[in-house]
């Protein structure tokens, strides 16, 4: 009796052809595993609304670094956010530094970001239909969004994340360029959900980079002063 795999079967229709892999696939494997709706990342109950990851960083009273990964999407009638992941660098490996020039340049084992204030301000296309952020626990929490009344100032950035060797990663071009919703073509199983995953999701293009500064208000209190707030998308 011959053993399972021992042997590997050809079977040809005029639709499929189904064998044995061999060394010859490997271009065409990894052109397929490299296509972004590969991974379908997005838990149930969320459907996306546009096809954009963003890189929130938080630099709070020039002191602790906040991180997070997002991605727009609505659940329940509400339009948002929906947090991948969040490294803050009282507990995390994360660290920031500031150059003499204005740059900013963040460093972790997983993501190598800079940014620098171009001087231009204005507002964020992405922010308009931001009712706030779900983040999701041992318990869904729902954060509505911040009012900041505060000008945006635009970036110049780059960024790469560094999970795996062949991570995203992109350089922005010194304007914000739209990102809109995409039917998708293929259905694939869902991975999970999380930054690891998301971070192996090939990056087109960099759509924009702004900075916000401001003093965060909490119940009519002044909560922690200054806020250095950069948003990649």
């Amino acid at each position: 009796m011959k053993k399972l795999f021992e042997e590997y079967p050809v079977l040809e229709n005029d639709a499929v052809i189904l064998r044995k892999m061999t060394e010859a696939d490997a271009e065409r494997l990894s052109k397929i595993t490299s296509l972004e709706s590969v991974y379908a990342t997005l838990p149930d109950g969320y459907t996306s609304l546009r096809p954009a990851l963003r890189i929130n960083t938080e630099i709070r009273d020039d002191s602790v670094l906040y991180i997070e990964f997002n991605t727009p999407v609505e659940s329940d009638g509400r339009r948002g956010w929906l947090n991948i992941a969040n490294w803050k660098s009282t507990r995390d490996n994360i660290h920031y530094e500031r150059s003499d020039d204005g740059t900013v340049t963040i460093g972790a084992p997983f993501l190598e970001l800079r940014y620098k204030g171009t001087g231009l301000k204005g507002g964020c296309p992405a922010e308009k239909d931001n009712e706030g952020c779900y983040y999701i626990g041992n318990d869904l929490e729902f954060r509505p969004a911040e009012n900041i009344d505060e000008n945006k100032e635009f970036c110049d950035c780059s960024f790469k994340w560094k999970f795996h060797e062949d991570d995203a990663h992109g350089e922005s071009q010194g304007k914000t360029l739209p990102a809109n919703y995409e039917e998708p073509s293929n259905h694939y199983p869902q991975c999970a959900f999380s930054a690891k995953n998301a971070a192996v999701i090939p990056c087109r293009q960099v759509l924009g980079a702004y900075i916000v500064r401001f003093i965060r208000n909490n119940e009519g209190r002044i909560n922690n002063g200054q806020r250095d707030k950069g948003n990649i998308f």
